[in-house]
């Protein structure tokens, strides 16, 4: 008996060694993954080939797949995710197949993401866009504040031209935003062919008062490969929302370049609305790149922004964040301080440098179109 006993332990300990190591195939993921984070960093150019060849075959299939389903698949990831967390605690399988999860999470990532942060930013395929030495076009204080006149001015116009109900209110129905976000963002694949293709249907998040509690407007899921938004902002805020999120399942993972390809495609669409939202979408970063940059007295001396454009252009009506302030649990600075230090070293591990900072840089892809695109 004895015998027997200390072989069903050497059997056991084997078994879960194998497991704790994943066995075979989950090493040959985590190889695979390895390398295409080093050829990433380390080729020239292979990142461009991925993000243009083999990402798009993600979108059109596992992308299809989960846009059949009415709801964020990727928000019931991170619940399931939550839950595998705490059964760690308790559950001997659970402990054992945490690694061959973490491999295929990573693997995810890398496919999905990763990969893409090593593209040839936007800014490099406009000609003229460096000087002869390679060093990035600098643009004059004059060029920033005829760019965010420019935008204020059009703000100002088109907040008296848009359509509203007899209350001053906007109404929209949301299935047709969302078919006229992929629609618009579509338009722009003759300009940049990455942007071709299906198109994965943006989806609602049921938890979206959690959302705004870190001031988050979208977010895209690469483990479900969705576009996801929050649902109880401002309507002005979703049709630029979506078509930005829609820029990430299209493999450009930068959130300078998402902001600017949202914004595009919303300037470009034949819809009124669309077009509002693009530029109430980059006001706030043209506006605080201005206001950085002259004195006081210069900033007052400018076209102001009206008063129509201001109560337009808000995250959340003071209604709903008392909605959200009263049924959450946690507190909202606490979950956006949470928030941002995540995204920041997300992108910064990455190679974003800038971190969270690097959503302003869609000014200085503004700019390039303004100047250069349009010259």
């Amino acid at each position: 008996m004895k015998s027997n006993s200390s072989e069903n332990k050497n059997t056991d300990n084997k078994t879960e060694k194998k497991s704790i190591a994943g066995g075979p195939i989950f090493v040959f993921l985590l190889i695979i993954t390895i390398l295409l984070n080093i050829f990433s960093w380390v080729i020239p150019g292979f990142s461009d080939i991925y993000s243009a060849k083999i990402f798009p075959i993600w979108v059109n299939t596992y992308g299809r797949f989960t846009s059949k389903f009415p709801f964020s698949v990727g928000e019931f990831m991170i619940i399931a995710g939550l839950i595998w967390l705490v059964m760690i605690l308790f559950s001997k399988w659970i402990r054992r197949h945490t690694i061959r999860l973490l491999i295929i999470i990573a693997l995810v990532m890398t496919l999905n993401c990763f990969v893409n942060y090593h593209t040839t930013p936007i800014s490099d395929t406009y000609e003229n866009s460096k000087l002869k030495d390679g060093t990035k076009r600098e643009f004059t204080i004059a060029e920033l504040t005829e760019l965010r006149d420019e935008i204020v001015n059009i703000c100002n116009q088109m907040s008296t031209e848009v359509p509203r109900n007899e209350n001053g209110e906007f109404s929209y129905d949301e299935q047709e935003m969302k078919e006229t976000a992929r629609e618009a963002m579509s338009a722009l694949g003759e300009r940049f062919p990455k942007l071709s293709g299906y198109y994965v249907t943006p989806k609602q998040l049921v938890f979206s008062g959690f959302m705004s509690q870190q001031y988050m407007q979208g977010y895209f899921f690469p483990f479900s490969m969705e576009a996801n938004y929050n649902d109880i902002m401002y309507i002005t805020n979703k049709p630029f929302t979506m078509c930005h999120e829609l820029a990430h399942t299209k493999s450009y993972i930068f959130e300078d370049e998402a902001n600017f390809l949202a914004y595009l495609a919303c300037i470009n669409s034949d819809d009124i609305f669309f077009r509002y939202s693009g530029y109430l979408g980059v006001l706030n970063y043209v506006n605080n790149a201005f206001y950085a940059n002259v004195s006081k007295e210069e900033y007052l001396s400018h076209v102001k922004i009206s008063d129509q454009v201001k109560k337009d252009n808000v995250f959340l009506t003071e209604e709903n964040w008392k909605k959200v302030e009263e049924s959450s649990p946690l507190d909202t600075e606490t979950v956006k301080k949470a928030a941002d230090t995540f995204v920041d070293t997300t992108l910064k591990v990455n190679g974003v440098n800038d971190g969270k900072a690097s959503y302003d840089r869609v000014v200085e892809l503004m700019l390039l179109e303004y100047f250069i695109q349009t010259s």
